[in-house]
């Protein structure tokens, strides 16, 4: 067991093109974007679990001596164990839950203790630990807050279980695991997610894990190569809205009006695709051109998602609103409010992007320049990360 004190990051996700086409056999690419969530682990000597989760006001502290007895109800199951619906069970009691952590906020806490219970399990006593956990990411607004949550409490508890290697052992202000060691740590994230969500497709932890930019089809996934460095804009409208309604609404328009919507499915995989293969060409040397088609894949992309009937008032807003300062935005994820993208091409001037950014908060979004196909999840020096970082970690 190691002894010294963790910091592990991972990114959140955007789908670029794709949603909706997905679930009916066509391409998505989903890319990694640069707000991250962070994880501080500190090895105590008090006999005690903490987890602070300070972006939702959570903090339980759990008697390690109480989960060593629970502790027995996790065999030896191969390398990484799936949950049983008898241990969700069990965990959910432990958790002693606040009685107004609801959804996927009680579930975090049955996630940790999942994790905590199944990869400290080989130590000879469960550890000591003092875990917070902080994020850019706001939650549920389909950006992959819960998957970047999962895989920074895999990351830091294998490494700090030495199950993987720490990267920082050589010193430096960032560290990336080994192949190998991310292959572990993406496993027992999907297994943090399936505890979250129940059956994900496993997009989110991948994309979290390797960051840059992933290829999705029908189950399979694939890593893009190399990806430009593609800055964005991303907005959230705040519109709540249910996936599994959206999606149900385009099987039925699908039904409905088969050779309608099924030219716009197939269309909308030929954009992921066009797009892949010019985000491959832009690696080496990206003219102004390549950005032209980028922004015209998102236009045609933003119609055929509101002809699917997933659009929304707000999203119609959010690209009105960019349109009229000469940008081009689409909805990302599920649709029917959510978030958006907005793509800035290099050399935009500084008073257009304020301006834009401006007229979006007016709204009543929220937005956030970011860039999006960054690195996964990594490890930090706790000297390296930014001060406001810093002050939500308590450093």
């Amino acid at each position: 067991m190691l002894s010294e004190v963790l910091l592990v990051s991972a990114p959140g996700k955007v789908i670029l093109h794709g949603e909706h086409a997905v679930v009916h056999g066509k391409v998505a690419l989903a890319v990694a974007l640069n707000l991250r969530t962070f994880l501080l682990l500190r090895p105590q000597s008090n006999g005690k679990v903490c987890l602070n989760l300070p972006n939702i006001g959570i903090k339980q502290v759990w008697d390690v001596g109480s989960l060593q007895l629970l502790d027995t109800s996790f065999p030896e199951q191969g390398d990484v164990p799936a949950p049983t619906l008898e241990q969700l069970e069990k965990l959910k009691k432990m958790a002693d839950l606040p009685r107004d952590c609801v959804g996927n906020e009680s579930l975090s806490l049955v996630a940790f203790l999942y994790l905590y219970l199944a990869i400290c399990r080989k130590q000879r006593t469960l550890p000591s630990l003092d875990i917070v956990v902080w994020s850019e990411l706001p939650p549920g607004a389909g950006l992959g807050s819960s998957a970047a949550y999962s895989v920074c409490l895999a990351a830091a508890l294998l490494t700090a279980c030495e199950e993987v290697s720490n990267p920082l052992k050589d010193k430096g202000s960032v560290g990336r695991w080994t192949e190998e060691d991310l292959k572990s740590i993406n496993k027992w994230a999907y297994e943090g997610e399936r505890v979250i969500h129940g059956n994900p497709s496993g997009v989110d932890n991948a994309v979290s894990t390797w960051g840059g930019a992933l290829r999705y089809q029908q189950g399979k996934m694939s890593s893009l190569k190399r990806l430009p460095a593609l800055q964005i804009l991303l907005t959230n409208t705040k519109v709540p809205r249910s996936t599994k309604a959206l999606v149900a609404g385009v099987r039925s328009r699908l039904v409905k009006f088969p050779e309608i919507v099924a030219p716009l499915l197939t269309s909308i995989d030929a954009i992921s695709l066009e797009c892949e293969r010019v985000l491959g060409e832009m690696v080496a040397a990206p003219v102004p051109e390549q950005y032209l088609i980028l922004e015209e894949l998102m236009d045609m992309n933003q119609h055929h998602l509101n002809a699917l009937g997933v659009g929304h008032a707000s999203l119609d807003q959010l690209c009105q609103v960019t349109a009229a300062h000469g940008l081009h935005s689409k909805l990302t994820g599920a649709g029917g409010g959510g978030c958006g993208i907005t793509l800035l091409k290099p050399g935009l001037e500084r008073a257009k992007v304020e301006a834009t950014k401006q007229a979006l908060t007016s709204c009543g979004f929220d937005c956030w320049e970011t860039s999006i196909g960054a690195s996964g999840v990594s490890m930090h020096s706790t000297a390296s990360v930014e001060d406001p970082v810093r002050q939500a970690l308590g450093l």
